[in-house]
């Protein structure tokens, strides 16, 4: 499982960098694509820099591209990958299915598109905890009054992140409290991620795939917006370009990942949201994360 936009710190990947060549090998890869000096960023630059979402987004590939590739180099295979939003590329250059250093820059494209699509404070993403999918849905339904408002994430059982225009989101929030949902609050993010208002963003991200070459790939890499294999390229360049509008189907990736016969979830790269969100989406299956050199020296294959 790699993570997506959220997960980001100072000082991620550093250690893995310092400590296996296999790492630092990426990092030197995504700083020559991007021409830029991200693993600086990375390793010990401005957190307020790094949580530029177009800097954000081949930050965080980048640092779990690299852990991927020290595991591999130790043997870690898995029967199948997915990620959350951004992540969904990492898992698709650890399947082999896009280059690392195409998928570094279109992901850098990727994140200046969706930030140029809604202009600053015109769009918000709140979390609704406490809720059934049905409930919440039927809620922005409710508050919409011809504006966007909609479920943005499904991450687990009783929690869903809804996106769309501010006004709407903050009418939302409102009523969730007073329908008695545990807790609903605004997130600290940039734009409105995963929602209608992300259509001018998708349509530059189509044009930007079509320019990279994509092969199928290796390892089945489960998709966001319908938690079906990606299977080969095409639907591979089809999903990347509905991700952006549609709802990130996380917990169900999880569950199709257990159907393809996962024994443990391992989330990889900086944080520990996917982890938490799968003990609760896969209960009694072991989830852990992997992120630092610690971690990286204790891992153990299962069989």
């Amino acid at each position: 499982m790699f993570p997506g936009q959220g997960s980001q710190f100072v000082g991620m990947g550093r250690e893995a960098a310092a400590d296996f060549p296999e790492a630092r090998v990426v990092f030197d890869e995504v700083d020559e694509a991007l021409d830029f000096r991200l693993s600086e960023l990375c390793f010990s630059g401005d957190e307020a820099e790094l949580r530029r979402t177009q800097n954000t987004q081949p930050a965080i590939l980048a640092v779990s591209v690299a852990v991927h590739r020290v595991l591999a180099a130790r043997g870690a295979l898995a029967c199948c990958m997915a990620g959350h939003s951004l992540g969904e590329y990492s898992a698709l250059v650890a399947a082999g299915s896009i280059e690392l250093a195409s998928a570094a820059r279109l992901v850098r494209a990727r994140g200046r598109f969706m930030q140029e699509a809604v202009p600053e404070g015109a769009g918000a993403m709140a979390a609704i905890l406490g809720m059934e999918d049905d409930q919440v849905e039927a809620l922005c339904a409710e508050v919409a009054n011809g504006q966007v408002v909609s479920a943005a994430n499904y991450n687990s059982p009783g929690q869903v992140v809804i996106a769309g225009a501010t006004a709407a989101v903050e009418r939302a929030v409102a009523l969730a409290r007073e329908r008695g949902s545990r807790r609903a609050m605004l997130l600290n993010v940039s734009a409105p991620f995963h929602c209608a208002l992300m259509e001018p963003a998708a349509v530059k991200l189509e044009a930007a795939l079509a320019e990279v070459e994509i092969s199928d790939p290796q390892v089945p890499v489960i998709c966001n917006v319908d938690a079906v294999v990606l299977a080969d390229a095409a639907r591979v360049r089809s999903a990347l370009r509905r991700q952006v509008t549609a709802p990130v189907r996380w917990a169900d990736n999880v569950v199709a990942m257990l159907g393809l016969g996962s024994k443990r979830l391992v989330e990889i790269g900086p944080g520990k949201v996917l982890a938490g969100l799968a003990k609760r989406a896969a209960r009694g299956t072991p989830a852990i994360s992997v992120q630092g050199s610690a971690d990286i020296v204790g891992f153990t294959p299962v069989d």
